[in-house]
């Protein structure tokens, strides 16, 4: 078996690509591939794509560009393509850079070491199946190297909402739930490892149905593992945030109180024509019930703006909404169009209309963010601390709200979970110190 070549993985996108990054260097780990923080050493190169964000596959070849002169160096070194992207652009990556070996998509990647195989013995190499084989029992054997105190954990994934924005379902498939014994064998894993905080991942992770209890039973039933502290799970939709769900935000103290629940507009108009399935009123007396579960709950959500045919009353909306509803944090975008979704045939609102809106917006976000992250001076927070900070002697972690928190401190160890007194609000994170 070769030893000692080099992989270089470039990830984008969402959580589940960091997961599925993770992976993918796993299983080339099996075929003698140790990773590399550069490419320029490489002798592979993963690139595991996102098709979420604006001009998505046109980034993916112009990043692609830069490592032409690496191939005209190292002959031998193989390229290859991975995630939606892959999935959504297949051959025709293959068509206009020559120079890439590999195609697979999100759905194949446990068949990686096949396709190196294959690229090595001068193919083309190309997955984008949807196949029967379950890809997390193919590679459900990690190496058993330490883990830092926080990990990603898929549960979940595709989609069957067909949002009209959205290519998630054509570029991930159709729901799948991962069986909850495989998942609870696999966290079970990562904390004989060091991990002490979970992030349950999913397309659409609260539609999970690998419990006969739902999210919500494989929550309770991860929450029994002694040494896991933490659980947290993303993205949701607000359609598939049942009752026993809701529950658990106040009866299941590893639960953490952060929720990341997009509602994309607050028009119902716009939320109609987005095929959301749920009005405005019906998000915010979600969210009202969420509350009063689990009092202090942090929200955090997806806004787009400028969506096919919004009007500023539409737009006027969407703000009213925040207002009422108060986020902790928020992802904002302007809408752009994705081939082959319903919303990219329609009306296109003007692009110095869509700044406009993203700027207010926008604005409107990072005055509550920064609202609600000053309210915690003075509070006494749990930290699960991750790492050293920036300066000697300074120790940095997340509060159970996600609020990075740093404190002065040379005894304290990842992983580990101590009461903070927050004494400051910077810009993106707060300060305190140790309570005894």
């Amino acid at each position: 078996m070769p030893q000692d070549k080099k992989l270089y993985i470039k990830t984008y996108g969402c959580q589940m690509n960091v997961y599925d990054s993770e992976r993918m260097a796993e299983a080339m780990g099996g075929q003698g591939y140790v990773t590399t923080d550069s490419p320029d050493d490489a002798d592979m190169i993963l690139l595991n794509t996102c098709h979420i964000r604006e001009k998505a596959a046109e980034k993916v070849y112009s990043e692609l560009g830069r490592y032409k002169h690496l191939k005209a160096e190292k002959p031998d070194l193989k390229i290859g393509v991975a995630g939606c992207v892959a999935q959504a652009e297949g051959q025709e990556i293959m068509r206009r850079q020559p120079m890439v070996d590999l195609v697979v998509g999100p759905q194949s990647y446990h068949r990686l070491p096949q396709l190196e195989a294959r690229a090595r013995a001068g193919e083309k190499a190309l997955d984008t199946d949807f196949p029967e084989d379950d890809k997390f029992e193919t590679l459900k054997h990690r190496p058993k190297a330490k883990r830092g105190p926080t990990a990603f954990l898929t549960v979940q994934e595709g989609c069957d909402k067909f949002c009209a924005f959205c290519v998630v379902p054509y570029t991930r498939g159709a729901e799948v739930s991962r069986p909850a014994d495989r998942i609870l064998s696999e966290a079970r894993d990562l904390v004989e490892r060091g991990v002490r905080e979970l992030t349950l991942l999913g397309q659409n992770v609260n539609a999970y149905h690998g419990h006969e209890g739902g999210l919500a039973g494989l929550i309770k039933a991860l929450s029994e593992i002694e040494d896991l502290k933490r659980i947290r799970f993303t993205t949701s939709h607000p359609n598939d945030m049942d009752d026993a769900l809701i529950a658990a935000h106040g009866e299941c103290e590893k639960l953490m109180p952060y929720l990341h629940l997009p509602v994309q507009a607050g028009s119902d108009r716009i939320l109609k024509r987005m095929n959301r399935q749920h009005t405005a009123e019906q998000y915010v007396r979600l969210i009202e019930r969420l509350r009063a579960a689990r009092p202090d709950l942090h929200l955090s959500g997806d806004f787009i703006v400028g969506f096919p045919e919004e009007t500023e009353e539409d737009f006027q909306a969407t703000l009213d909404l925040i207002e009422e509803v108060r986020y902790g944090s928020a992802f904002s975008f302007k809408y752009s169009t994705r081939p082959g979704t319903p919303a990219a045939e329609r009306d296109q609102v003007d692009e110095a209309v869509k700044d406009d809106r993203l700027k207010r917006l926008q604005a409107l976000l990072t005055r509550q963010q920064r609202a609600l992250q000053d309210e915690m001076v003075g509070r006494t927070v749990k930290v699960l601390f991750e790492k050293p900070g920036r300066f000697a002697g300074q120790m940095v972690g997340k509060s159970e709200y996600l609020h990075a928190v740093h404190v002065e401190s040379d005894t304290i160890l990842p992983g580990s979970v101590h009461s903070v007194r927050i004494e400051d609000s910077g810009a993106n994170s707060l300060s305190g110190r140790l309570v005894a």
